[in-house]
């Protein structure tokens, strides 16, 4: 029992960030308060490049050298997303590549596949939000992101400055980074991570498809529930696919209730600058808790400003389908692993030559 216990509260590595988390509510706050008063969707795109520049630890040492780079690729990201919206053919090798590049930063351990979720949810945040609001530019898209990137690296500066730290880092040695994450991708048998790129590359490659044939409006629902399931850990354990599965169909249930409960895009903006700084502080260290975590304060961000919370049963179904998606892939993949596994049969002696 004591054991149960201390695994449930571990879950954090170390105290409190809790400068960090100021960091994050600031910087969301600004281009949410803006988007209230002004209801355009822009400002949203500079709240999602805030909390995604506020995922990096500015106090750390390559803080701000990783703050720089998440804004960077989650700005081309989100704009690659925007523009694939508008062709099926574009999107599904776009997500392909994208489910390609995930599976490959997972083998070098939990930072880079955090790295590799965070562009996931903004590609998929750019093509769900294709067709709504006011922008139709995918550079307009990556501008803001950056926008409220840089806004979040002032605000990282302020922070580094009052505990007398230096402004930017010393660049790192990057021959010493790269042999580690070699020697960590090692480890893994190499049939493994094969298996699990091609579920990662046919899961994430059929939910882009998906929600740009049948037009889905809300996509980034589908193909988020897609991805929060697609994790190396799970791969060759069913049971853990269909436990992510269905916690991402409670989660998105809740967040469901809660906003056609409230029906207010100001209550809204407040409930979600708490859960943005609480996730902030007590931001997981596991991966997976990571991506749950992650993907339920982008989903909020999107949805802010939402004025069609009565229309639940178009997010539930995006859900769903994406929960089947998830399920139907893990079962194909499971299957070839067995079939690649399995023992050749032994050759009949009545038949050998004399």
């Amino acid at each position: 029992m004591k054991k149960l216990l201390r695994n449930s509260f571990t879950w954090h590595a170390g105290p409190p960030a809790w400068g960090s988390a100021v960091v994050a509510v600031l910087g969301c706050a600004l281009p949410l308060v803006l988007g209230l008063f002004t209801a355009h969707s822009g400002f949203l795109w500079a709240s999602a490049g805030a909390f995604q520049a506020a995922q990096a630890t500015p106090l750390h040492r390559f803080g701000m050298l990783r703050m720089l780079l998440l804004t960077g690729l989650g700005a081309c990201s989100a704009g690659l997303g925007f523009w694939a919206g508008n062709y099926p053919l574009v999107s599904l090798c776009t997500f392909a590549a994208f489910g390609l590049l995930l599976a490959w930063l997972q083998r070098f351990g939990s930072e880079a596949g955090k790295l590799g979720i965070g562009l996931c949810i903004c590609l998929c945040l750019g093509q769900g939000q294709f067709g709504i609001g006011n922008l139709h530019n995918p550079y307009a898209v990556a501008m803001l992101f950056i926008l409220g990137g840089l806004w979040v690296m002032l605000l990282a500066f302020g922070l580094r400055g009052l505990h007398g730290l230096r402004m930017w880092p010393y660049m790192p040695r990057f021959i010493s980074i790269l042999k580690v994450l070699k020697r960590h991708a090692q480890r893994l048998p190499r049939q493994q991570w094969r298996l699990h790129a091609l579920a990662c590359m046919l899961a994430f490659a059929a939910s882009g498809l998906i929600v740009n044939l049948a037009g889905l409006s809300r996509g980034y629902w589908l193909t988020l529930t897609v991805i929060s399931t697609l994790q190396l850990e799970f791969q060759g354990n069913l049971v853990r696919a269909l436990q992510a599965s269905l916690a991402s169909l409670a989660a998105a249930g809740l967040l469901i209730i809660l906003g056609h409960s409230l029906q207010s895009p100001p209550m809204m903006v407040m409930i979600l600058l708490v859960l943005v700084f609480l996730s902030r502080a007590l931001q997981a260290n596991h991966y997976g808790l990571f991506v749950l975590q992650t993907s339920l304060c982008f989903v909020l961000l999107a949805e802010s400003l939402a004025q069609d919370w009565h229309l639940a049963e178009v997010r539930l179904l995006n859900v769903l389908i994406g929960v089947a998606l998830s399920l139907t892939i893990a079962l194909a993949v499971h299957a070839l692993r067995l079939q690649l596994n399995k023992p050749g049969k032994p050759e009949d002696s009545s038949q050998r030559p004399l």
